[in-house]
């Protein structure tokens, strides 16, 4: 099969320069803890609750100079849940004393928006005004899944490593790396091989380096840096999507992406790897969403041919792309195991995870009608409301009615509610393996 052609420039461009979001700050959404109170992440809510608001205006206002980007962040993801019951107030008493972040849109937390903070988003931007009611360097309309695995384990929200401050303590809590565009593969890469190049050229090597350039900060010798390790959650990924649209939007066919998987893949484990030489001892490695299913992938093939689809509508070539990707992942992660038996590697299974929620929408709140639960709840035209020209938030864009009765976001990404069902199949189980720690709190459904 060989994807349609279209302008690419502005493919996926306007989410992820429309990460030129709110500038830094304390106003800028990005969860930047300035203390030691896990209390503080819990943001006050009354009995620890906090009610979604699904009430979005219809309309959206014009962006100025947002809409060069839209989606070359890709990222597909679908999570979505929950929240804490209480707050432990001693970090000795938490699973995890800390999480560090790699990855792409699907967990940028503020580092793409502090690259490009000359142009912020606009203040009633329809992105973060489900939870945090302005945009916060996330591309959905609120958390994201390591936002809803941080609450299960008491932990705050992860500082963007490129919105850091003087006043450092709160790193030792963790540190997210990921920007939205990244890619697993150096943009060499491309460029060697006559492939369009990435929207950022912040791969997962470059989001290393800075992990080894903050190393110093989080512990000052080896013996520290052990025992501190030793509570430390790394999460290597979701990343890979975007390689893998690079070369979509390249007129590769499956059969040309499917080559370069192996290389993908080499690069994932070989961060992980280099990882546990930092002193890493529990790493979770996720592999890909199912983008046969994802709007912004249906909208880009445009298949008339029913064949193309499975019963749920999701393209089956794409899907059996991303399973070949997983395999070749977990074989990676098995044999990494294998030469690492002082280290515990968990695979997060997305694909799965997030397929359910296509598969059977209504018993998770969602709606059951089989067209719309394809598409994305904030955009404009087309059979999946995905318009690659005017990206969500864009001139006459408009945002769905409830937002938790849809999975897709914008497109490319998910919506809350559906990042905060995946994140409850993770932490909770049954979508990793081996588990995680148990959680000392419940992520709730709503």
């Amino acid at each position: 099969m060989r994807v349609t052609y279209f302008n690419e420039k502005r493919w996926f461009v306007g989410i992820i320069t429309q990460m030129k979001m709110v500038s830094n700050g304390d106003d800028s959404g990005n969860m930047v803890r300035r203390d030691n109170n896990t209390d503080d992440r819990v943001r006050n809510e009354k009995n620890n609750e906090v009610e979604e608001d699904t009430s979005l205006p219809s309309s959206i206002p014009k962006y100025t100079k947002i809409h060069k980007v839209y989606f070359k962040i890709m990222g597909l993801t679908i999570l979505t849940f929950g929240f804490l019951g209480n707050v432990v107030s001693s970090v000795d008493s938490l699973p995890y004393e800390a999480i560090f972040k790699f990855g792409d849109s699907i967990s940028d937390t503020g580092n793409a928006m502090a690259f490009h903070c000359d142009h912020p988003m606009p203040s009633d931007s329809p992105y973060g005004s489900t939870y945090f009611k302005h945009p916060a360097g996330r591309l959905s309309n609120g958390r994201l899944i390591v936002d809803f695995i941080a609450e299960a384990y008491g932990l705050p929200f992860l500082p963007a490593v490129k919105t850091l401050t003087k006043d450092q303590d709160y790193i030792r809590k963790g540190v997210n790396f990921a920007v939205a565009g990244s890619t697993a593969l150096e943009e060499s890469f491309f460029t060697n091989h006559g492939v369009m190049v990435p929207a950022t050229n912040n791969s997962l090597n470059v989001q290393l380096v800075w992990f080894k350039e903050l190393k110093s900060s989080l512990c000052k010798n080896i013996e520290e840096c052990d025992v501190y390790f030793k509570k430390s959650l790394f999460l290597v990924g979701e990343i890979g999507g975007n390689d893998v649209i690079q070369y979509a939007f390249s007129q590769k066919t499956i059969t040309e992406i499917r080559k370069i998987v192996p290389i993908i893949v080499e690069a994932i484990a070989n961060t992980t790897s280099a990882l546990i030489e930092e002193g890493a001892i529990e790493l979770v490695v996720p592999g890909n969403f199912p983008i046969g299913c994802n709007a912004a992938f249906l909208t880009m093939v445009n298949s008339k041919k029913k064949e193309d689809f499975d019963e749920f509508g999701c393209l089956i070539a794409y899907n059996n792309l991303v399973e070949y990707f997983n395999e070749q992942l977990k074989n990676a992660l098995k044999t990494l195991q294998q030469k690492n038996s002082q280290v515990k590697i968990i695979y997060f299974d997305y694909y799965n995870d997030a397929k359910h929620l296509y598969q059977a929408p209504q018993q998770y709140g969602f709606t059951s009608d089989k067209n719309e639960i394809l598409k994305a709840c904030c955009g404009l035209d087309g059979p999946y409301n995905v318009n690659f020209n005017i990206p969500c938030g864009g001139l006459g864009t408009k945002v769905c009615s409830n937002t938790s009765k849809l999975i897709n976001w914008d497109g490319a990404h998910l919506t809350e509610v559906a990042y905060r069902m995946i994140a409850k199949g993770l932490v909770e189980g049954p979508f990793a393996n081996p588990s995680l720690q148990t959680p000392p709190f419940k992520l709730a459904y709503k």
